[in-house]
C-alpha cells in the first residue's frame, strides 16, 4: 500500500508538470474561441490512463483499488485550499455583491433546470425511477445524499444519481470549461457568467471560472469574487431548493408524464 501511494503521488507531479507546461490553450472553432485549462490536460490524461488496456506495470499500482478508493474519499480536503482562497476573493468585493444580491437569489430557481428540462427528456429516451436521481440536480453530494436516504443507492433511483455523479466527475469540469467560453463569444455577460459557475461543484466552478478569467483577465478579481459568492450560496441553499421545490415539482412531473406507474 505505501509503495502504491508513493507511485501515485509521483505519478501527481508528473501530471501536473505536463499539464502546467501545455498551460492554457485558445482553439479557435469558427467565431467560437474554446479555451482549455491546465486542469482539463490532467483530466484527460488521467481519465486515458486510467483505461484498462494502459492498467499495466507501474500504471496499475498508481491505479490500485487501494488509491482509488483515498483519492476519492479525501478529495474534499484537497478542495478545502481551494475553497478557503475563493472565500477570500469574495471579502473585497462583499459591497458590490450585496448590491445585487436579490440576483444571487434568483438564480437559485436555476436549479430547477435539472427537473424542468432534464426529466422530459429522461424520459422521452427510456429512462423511468432512474430518471428521478438522474434530473434532481447536477448529481453532486447533495442529491446523493438525499437519495440514497429516501430510496438507498440500490434502487433505479440511486443508480440514477450515481450515475450522474460519475459522469460529472469525469466530464464536468471539461464541459464547465468548454461552455463557459462559447456563451462569452455568444454575448453573455461575463458578470453573469462568473455567478452561473457556482453550480455546486468546486471543480465545476474552478474551471469555468477560471476560462473565463483566463480570456478576460483584467476582470479576474470580480469574476472570482461572483463565482464564489454564488458557490457559497449554492452550497448553502441548494439543499433547501432541492428538498422544497425540485423533489416535490419533480414528483408532480413525474406522475403527469408516466400515469399510473410506480
Amino acid at each position: 500500500m505505501k509503495r502504491n501511494f508513493l507511485f501515485l503521488l509521483i505519478f501527481v507531479l508528473v501530471v501536473i508538470a505536463i499539464a502546467e507546461g501545455i498551460g492554457f490553450q485558445s482553439i479557435p472553432i469558427g467565431k467560437f474561441n474554446i479555451g482549455f485549462l491546465p486542469l482539463v490536460f490532467a483530466i484527460m490524461i488521467t481519465m486515458i490512463l486510467g483505461i484498462q488496456i494502459f492498467r499495466k506495470g507501474i500504471i496499475k499500482k498508481i491505479y490500485s483499488k487501494e488509491n482509488v478508493n483515498f483519492a476519492s474519499t479525501y478529495l474534499i480536503f484537497i478542495m478545502l485550499p481551494l475553497m478557503a482562497r475563493y472565500g477570500a476573493d469574495v471579502a473585497p468585493k462583499l459591497k458590490e455583491i450585496l448590491s445585487i444580491g436579490w440576483v444571487f437569489l434568483i438564480q437559485e430557481f436555476g436549479n430547477l433546470g435539472t427537473v424542468v428540462l432534464g426529466l422530459p427528456i429522461a424520459l422521452l429516451i427510456g429512462l423511468r425511477r432512474e430518471a428521478i436521481g438522474a434530473t434532481l440536480g447536477i448529481g453532486r453530494e447533495g442529491e446523493l445524499a438525499y437519495i440514497s436516504e429516501k430510496y438507498t443507492l440500490e434502487s433505479p433511483e440511486g443508480r440514477g444519481v450515481l450515475s450522474l455523479y460519475i459522469i460529472g466527475t469525469l466530464f464536468g469540469a471539461i464541459f464547465f470549461s468548454i461552455f463557459a467560453p462559447i456563451l462569452l463569444d455568444l454575448g453573455f455577460r461575463v458578470e453573469a457568467l462568473a455567478m452561473a459557475s457556482g453550480v455546486g461543484s468546486g471543480s465545476m466552478m474552478t474551471a469555468a471560472s477560471s476560462t473565463l478569467v483566463a480570456r478576460m483577465p483584467e476582470l479576474g478579481e470580480t469574476i472570482r469574487a461572483y463565482a464564489s459568492a454564488s458557490q457559497l450560496l449554492t452550497s448553502f441553499l441548494g439543499t433547501f431548493t432541492m428538498v422544497f421545490l425540485a423533489a416535490p415539482l419533480q414528483k408532480f412531473m413525474y406522475g403527469l408524464f408516466i400515469r399510473g406507474e410506480k
